[in-house]
Parts: C-alpha cells; structure tokens; sequence
C-alpha cells in the first residue's frame, strides 16, 4: 500500500472500505475496497474528509484481489458450471444441470492450506439441481502474492483433472423384482414397489418391468433374466439374514459381483449393491418402504449420474449416516451422508 493525496489517487484501487456516517440517516460503506478511483469521486472523498487515501501499490510480485479470484476459478470452472461476475475477490459458481457435484477433495484441502484464499463448496456427491449454488471462492486480502496463487495452480494442474466436476444425470431403464411370499399370495398389499416407483419418476427412470415373485431362487433368477437388459434391477423383500431371505443369494447366483451386502448408514444397513456388465443391481432393505430418507436415497443419484461406487465409498459413509429423523424432513439440505 502507499499513500496518495487524494487529487493523485484518480485510477488508483481503495484498500479498505469507506464509511459514511450521518447521524440518525445513514451508516455504510460509501467506498468498498478495490473500488477505483475516479475524477468524479474527489468531492464525495473530501466530504468524508478523506484527504489522503491508501491505495493498492503496483507490484510485479503481487496480484489485485480480482485477479487472483479469476485464477482460482481457472481451477474450479469446468461443462455444466457457470460463474457469477468477481466482485472484490469473489467469484460464485453455479449449477447449469441437475447432477451430481464431484470434488478432487484432496486438492481442493491442498488450496485451503495455503492461505489468503478459500473454496468453500458443496459436499463431494451431492446432488443438485440447475441453479444451484456449487462453490464461493475468494481472496482475503486485497493484494495476494503471485507465488501462492502459482502454487495453487500448480495443486490443481497435478490433480489431473478440473477440481469440479457435475455428472448430469442420465436417462435409463429400471425394473423391480418384488420377493415375498405374503405379497405374491394376495395376503398382503405390495406397498414397497410404489415408493421406488416414486423415487425412480424423480429422475425420469423408465420402468420397464415389474415382478412379483414367490420366495423362490428360481423365481427371483427368472424375473432378474427377464430384466436383463435393464439399466438398474432393484430387488426388494427377502433382504435381511433370516434363512428363508433369499434376494442376496439369488442376485449372486444371477452372477452380479457384489461391491458390498451392508451399510453403515441408519436407515439402511442391509442394503446390498452389485454389478452384472454395465448393469447395477441394488437390494433395498424394508426400511426404505417406510422411511422418508434412507441409504438409497444417497446411492441412488449417483448411481442415475454413472458412478461407479466402490467398497470403501460405501463403507465411508459412517460419517453423516446416521439419518436424525427429523418431523420434516430436509434432506439432501442436512448432514445425513455427508462426510468429512
């Protein structure tokens, strides 16, 4: 910073805001930091007795606020991610599809470290919605040092790939084998399958079968075969470790490597997921015919987006996968599968 009479500080950047006070009227900024300066601005600046002004040094070694936040979003912007205008260091990004938001979370920690600037976003995973707020970045000073900007590119260049990232979702086919003897007799009404219906229509899922089945290998194998060229098979009913609970061995039998058969997530520690080709197979435990937000409410936008979610994913979600249950339910907007 140095500082100027106010008749040479025309073209110069403010270093910190400027207050006007007029009693019981007004108290505000009337000059916000890294404005700059204009002829027009020296009668207004006297009134508030500014005199003199500190303004923004030119230095090789240093760069202004605006600059340094455009750098960061070099990183950050990518497809499907739009921007807001930067404005004293900071810079908005925002959704243009529905989707599911990717971080390069280690990276992303690395910038932080740094200091004098930050990204604060999202949760990796999450899903969103097309005008949706993604991420807030900015620089803390007015001035920041080009080095810790450079180090900060050369984080992001070393991840290999933009530190965001959304997955559109995709548009795919889904069928559902119904397991239980009590629903395939008529003893009892088949309730389960309309809420999975209602969960696919929220990604335009196209339902292309649905079988009810007696609790019988054979039968869930023929109704799984008959779905074959399905995108998704949601398999419910037979999914706990009683004997005569069948849907597991029968989604291994129909020859889909299962990732893992249990989550560490309240509701919906028995869920099952599995892949046969291309296919996802999923088996939702009963819990989530009758809670509002479960385990398959965090698996299934990624699995609509194309991801393809390992062992340690699932068994990570620990952290945030206790669902509190609250009378109205908030989710994704509360900390039910969010990590660390």
């Amino acid at each position: 910073m140095k500082l100027l009479d106010i008749n040479e500080a025309v073209g110069h950047v403010i270093c910190h805001d400027i207050t006007r006070i007029v009693r019981g009227v007004e108290k505000g900024v009337a000059f916000k930091k890294g404005h700059v300066v204009q002829r027009e601005d020296i009668e207004p600046l006297l009134s508030l007795g500014k005199r003199t002004l500190y303004v923004w040094e030119n230095n090789a070694d240093m760069l202004h606020e605006n600059e340094a936040a455009e750098a960061l979003y070099f990183l950050c912007g990518n497809t499907h991610i739009s921007r807001s205008e930067v404005k004293e260091g900071k810079i908005d990004l925002f959704a243009d599809v529905d989707g599911v938001l990717k971080l390069e979370m280690d990276s992303l920690n690395e910038i932080n470290q740094l200091g004098e600037m930050i990204i604060a976003t999202r949760h990796t995973n999450y899903p969103v919605k097309k005008g949706d707020k993604l991420a807030g970045m900015r620089v803390i000073p007015l001035v920041i040092e080009k080095r810790k900007i450079a180090a900060a590119l050369n984080i992001g260049a070393s991840a290999g790939q933009p530190l965001f990232r959304i997955k559109p979702y995709r548009q795919l086919s889904a069928a559902v084998v119904t397991t239980g003897g009590e629903v395939y007799h008529g003893r009892i009404k088949d309730t389960f399958s309309e809420v999975i219906f209602a969960k696919l229509a929220q990604f335009k899922c196209d339902i292309v079968g649905h079988a009810i089945v007696d609790d019988s290998l054979e039968m869930i194998h023929k109704a799984m075969n008959d779905f074959s060229a399905a995108d998704i098979i949601i398999c419910t009913g037979g999914m706990s470790v009683d004997p005569d609970d069948l849907t597991p061995t029968a989604i291994r039998e129909y020859g889909a490597d299962i990732v893992t058969y249990g989550a560490p997530v309240l509701p919906g520690a028995m869920f099952l997921l599995a892949y046969k080709g291309g296919q996802t197979v999923m088996g939702l435990p009963s819990c989530v015919m009758y809670a509002q937000t479960t385990v398959f409410d965090l698996m299934l936008p990624r699995v609509i987006a194309g991801d393809i979610i390992s062992k340690k994913e699932v068994r990570s979600l620990w952290h945030g996968g206790l669902c509190l249950t609250c009378s109205e339910c908030r989710y994704p907007e509360c900390s039910f599968g969010k990590g660390a």
